[in-house]
């Protein structure tokens, strides 16, 4: 191997490493979200990993955006639609802790105003509250531009303060 091909390695490696450092908690994290099998979440992550390393440029490394949307991918292809839309249901319920009888009514409240929101805007809402993402990334993620994400989001959070009771407080931040 030429030097000028070894540094190349060293470069695509450094950049590996770097990406999956700064995003593999995030991943696994979404993924968790969908996927209850500790398992079959690590297969899926790894699976995720291994594309953005065949497919890693060096000069211009993918972003959590990506990965997200390739995580997306994976779990659509393994579990379809239907099944991920019903999922951000259950990651919230398992997000609740499930400790006396008042934690189990606010689980129940907040799975029921989780309910009422459409699909898209219950997406939303799980990438911002459960990923941690930014309008900005959640606009990338689902190639819509981040005024309508904004208003999206917006509209959500009224809605579930108005399901919660929480009318007029800013118990969820906007």
């Amino acid at each position: 191997m030429s030097a000028r091909a070894s540094d190349r390695e060293a470069q695509r490696n450094e950049a590996f490493t770097t990406l999956f450092d700064a995003n593999w908690a995030a991943v696994r994290h979404h993924v968790e979200g969908v996927v209850e099998d500790d398992a079959e979440v690590t297969e899926i992550v790894s699976e995720i990993f291994l594309m953005a390393w065949s497919r890693l440029s060096p000069t211009k490394p993918m972003n959590r955006v990506w990965l997200i949307r390739a995580a997306d991918r994976v779990l659509s292809a393994r579990t379809g639609r239907a099944t991920l839309r019903r999922t951000a249901l259950d990651a919230v319920h398992g997000g609740v802790s499930a400790g006396d009888v008042a934690d189990l009514t606010m689980r129940a409240r907040v799975l029921g105003a989780l309910g009422v929101l459409t699909g898209r805007e219950r997406r939303i809402i799980m990438l911002t509250y459960w990923d941690g993402l930014a309008v900005g990334e959640i606009a990338e993620l689902l190639r819509s531009p981040r005024v309508r994400v904004r208003k999206t989001l917006s509209h959500a959070q009224r809605k579930l303060r108005g399901e919660l009771g929480l009318e007029g407080t800013e118990g969820v931040d906007e």
